[in-house]
């Protein structure tokens, strides 16, 4: 299996349920706005394969968890096409922007994918949890792989379609009719009400940037592609102190700082991480339908206000 090092932890997590074991991930470089490196993940399946190791799928990213990077879905469509590798795409956050006419090249190349996970409770916000493992296969893979008949649940001789019997073919066998929360919400809003919803996001996303960039004390980790805006709140004392050899170091407890204020307060919650060679930074995902330019302009204020001291 071969996913790029910004990968969600799941992919580890999964290979050890399977029992084939975390070692069996091969970490594929990223680049430095977080993408996939196709020509890395093309070197990665040529060591594996000089070990000895049977390659067999490949995991994309349609934005990644902090900095909502989107791997190169056609270059890596292509690899897998040359190795004969399935192709998942991990588009549990990012899939949503497929709604969006103006954001939906973000995933070009989606369509080739043999399979896509998909987190409408994500960025549309339908009710928790609400999942969707999607599949070019027709075959009913799922019921082939999982199905295990016990005849004191899903007999075959019932009066109706026993296609209609879904448990079988999932994982566990009990669960929530979570397909219900995201037909509802689309009845509700409409394909159209739904796009709105992803456009307003970016559109906010946005806003926050450029604001960042007007204030003193606020520097962008990177232009964002997504809606995931991180950033870095440097405080009075170490504002035009990045010569300094510990500025690094002091600016990375920062957020953690900011952090307990704010919950304390009970005014914000955002979260903070380091990132690769970077320290803790601010990542604010826009996301929320309800939130208001107003809503991003009282974030920075607080920010401000919470470490005015430091």
């Amino acid at each position: 299996m071969g996913s790029s090092v910004l990968c969600h932890y799941s992919i580890k997590k999964g290979a050890a349920f399977l029992g084939l074991g975390t070692d069996s991930v091969r970490v594929v470089k990223a680049d430095e706005r977080g993408k996939m490196i196709p020509e890395d993940l093309e070197r990665q399946i040529s060591l594996a394969e000089a070990e000895g190791a049977v390659p067999f799928l490949v995991c994309a990213t349609s934005g990644t968890t902090v900095l909502g990077a989107f791997d190169p879905l056609e270059a890596i469509a292509d690899v897998c096409q040359r190795h004969g590798l399935w192709m998942h795409v991990d588009a549990a956050w990012g899939g949503s922007v497929l709604l969006s006419q103006t954001h939906r090249n973000l995933l070009d190349g989606i369509q080739r994918a043999d399979s896509v996970a998909w987190n409408p409770h994500k960025l549309l916000t339908a009710g928790l949890q609400c999942s969707a493992l999607l599949l070019q296969d027709t075959s009913n893979l799922l019921k082939h792989c999982h199905g295990s008949q016990a005849s004191y649940l899903f007999q075959q001789d019932k009066f109706y379609d026993v296609a209609l019997d879904t448990g079988d073919k999932v994982v566990q066998c009990g669960r929530r009719v979570d397909c219900l929360k995201l037909w509802l919400m689309w009845k509700a809003q409409g394909g159209q009400g739904l796009e709105r919803r992803v456009d307003q996001a970016f559109a906010l996303a946005r806003y926050l940037v450029e604001e960042i960039k007007k204030r003193e004390g606020f520097v962008l980790v990177m232009e964002p592609e997504f809606v995931n805006v991180c950033f870095w709140f440097v405080p009075p004392s170490l504002r035009g102190k990045q010569e300094s050899p510990d500025y690094s170091e002091r600016l990375a407890k920062v957020a953690p700082i900011l952090k307990e204020r704010m919950v304390k307060e009970g005014s914000m919650m955002i979260g903070y991480q380091p990132h690769g060679t970077r320290g803790n930074f601010f990542r604010m995902v826009v996301a929320n339908p309800a939130l208001t330019r107003a809503d991003m302009d009282f974030l920075l204020n607080e920010l401000e206000r919470l470490g005015q001291d430091l």
